[in-house]
């Protein structure tokens, strides 16, 4: 009975924990974005500002329109799609920040299905 009293105030005090996100100091900026595809590791480098992200991938550069919904939520819309599904709009969404990267979940607008990653802020 003794652990549950003491564990009852720790539990009470952990889920009020907030998660810290200081989305401002990622709107605009350089950043890069690493993930693993069949076990090999690819990396997208991307700058930002405030309505417009242009992004570099394997040499190939494509640019979107960036529309912000609130201070950690943005929707990106490709200018330049070359099919269907590059025409569709992926919602962006920061969990948390640290003091040079963010976690985000994306996916596309209007689906449940969502993915994780965290991308690293190289230059203001």
């Amino acid at each position: 009975m003794k652990k549950i009293t003491f564990l009852l105030p720790l539990l009470l005090l952990l889920s009020c924990y907030d998660a810290e996100r200081n989305c401002k100091d990622f709107k605009t900026g350089k950043f890069k974005f690493e993930y693993e595809v069949d076990g090999i590791q690819k990396t997208t480098v991307f700058e930002r500002n405030d309505s417009i992200e242009i992004e570099t991938f394997e040499g190939k550069i494509d640019t979107a329109s960036i529309r912000w919904v609130n201070d950690c939520e943005y929707v990106l819309l490709k200018l330049h799609p070359k099919n269907m599904a590059e025409e569709k709009a992926i919602g962006m969404k920061i969990l948390t920040t640290t003091k040079n990267s963010y976690i985000f979940e994306f996916g596309m607008v209007g689906s449940d299905a969502k993915q994780r990653g965290t991308v690293t802020k190289i230059a203001d």
